[in-house]
């Protein structure tokens, strides 16, 4: 029995240590990823600066060689809907949610969409996809509440 006690004691001590990313963006999939990959990195710090065509063309460049990466997808969907071109935004987020149907940011960014279009009822769809996903509270999830709630609140006036 003692072993089994010195067994869990090492387990759990060696959680404590595993590394976590304390600055990873709640959307990311892959937070190490703009190490690795410097059109990522620039992506980033293009999405931060809300220079969206920057972003648009690191993503790309990005996506071209990682062909399977929702985060590359959803930021690619995200820096489109910034600059207006909404066709390009819910391909990317589509994409996205295919190689991830669980991607938190790609559904509450693609329900922001949505909303920009006026389709609620597809915005509530995201959001309950969401409310499944986050068995906690989730950033995601309360940003879109919040969007769908503000969207409704300024359709009533």
């Amino acid at each position: 029995m003692w072993k089994l006690g010195r067994i869990l004691t090492l387990v759990g001590a060696a959680i404590l240590l595993v590394p976590t990313a304390p600055h990873a963006d709640p959307t990311e999939e892959e937070p190490t990823l703009g190490r690795i990959d410097p059109d990522y990195a620039e992506a980033k710090r293009a999405l931060a600066a809300k220079e969206w065509e920057a972003a648009i063309n690191a993503l790309s460049s990005a996506a071209l060689r990682d062909t399977r990466n929702a985060d590359i997808q959803s930021y690619l969907g995200f820096a489109y809907r910034k600059s207006g071109k909404l066709e390009s935004a819910f391909r990317h987020y589509e994409n996205a949610l295919a190689l991830n149907p669980r991607h938190r940011g790609a559904h509450e960014y693609v329900g922001e969409a949505y909303l920009m279009v006026g389709d609620v009822a597809k915005a509530q769809e995201h959001l309950a996809a969401l409310e499944r996903i986050c068995l906690l509270p989730c950033e995601e999830l309360e940003d879109l509440k919040k969007e769908i709630n503000a969207y409704k609140e300024s359709s009533r006036r």
